[in-house]
């Protein structure tokens, strides 16, 4: 029994040993604007990438686009965003990736005025679960700062383009 616990553990160190040789070095924070295809509207967003083996990176991101009036409605979007980046180009000038990964979008829908129908003012919110497909570009500059450019599609209700295009910063 002493043997099997032995053996479990060295497989164990062994297998994080190969992943930490192999896994990215770089972690990155950033900030971006983007665009959906949906709202129709811009928003502002901010992400991170932690490496976890080579070539792979966890990458959540933040997005909250601008409030849109339309008359009386006004609407207010943001998405929480947990994606997985795979590097399968990684040029000395560019790294292309794809995306995939998990959403959360929250719609509120509001209105303020007078309306026999509606009332006065009227409130209603929704939360979404999709899904990330999608590819994305780094440009080295040759600093720690990184300009990137992403394009995912959102497969849920409705379904929703994101362009976004930022900077990424390397710790």
């Amino acid at each position: 029994m002493k043997n099997y616990k032995l053996i479990t553990a060295f497989v164990i160190i062994s297998v994080l040993g190969v992943l930490t040789v192999n896994a990215q070095t770089e972690t990155k924070i950033g900030g971006f604007l983007a665009y959906g295809t949906e709202i129709e509207n811009i928003g502002i967003g901010v992400n991170a990438e932690f490496p976890i083996m080579d070539k792979l990176t966890i990458a959540p991101s933040f997005i909250y686009y601008l409030p849109k009036e339309e008359g009386f409605i006004k609407v207010n979007w943001f998405e929480f965003n947990a994606n997985a980046n795979y590097y399968f180009m990684d040029e000395e000038n560019i790294s292309v990736y794809g995306i995939g990964g998990l959403n959360y979008s929250s719609v509120k829908v509001s209105y303020d005025g007078d309306n026999s129908f509606l009332g006065e003012n009227y409130s209603s919110s929704d939360g979404r679960i999709g899904l990330n497909l999608g590819a994305g570009a780094n440009f080295n500059i040759g600093s720690k700062i990184e300009p990137f450019a992403e394009l995912k599609y959102v497969i849920i209700d409705g379904g929703q383009l994101v362009i976004a295009a930022g900077v990424k910063y390397k710790l």
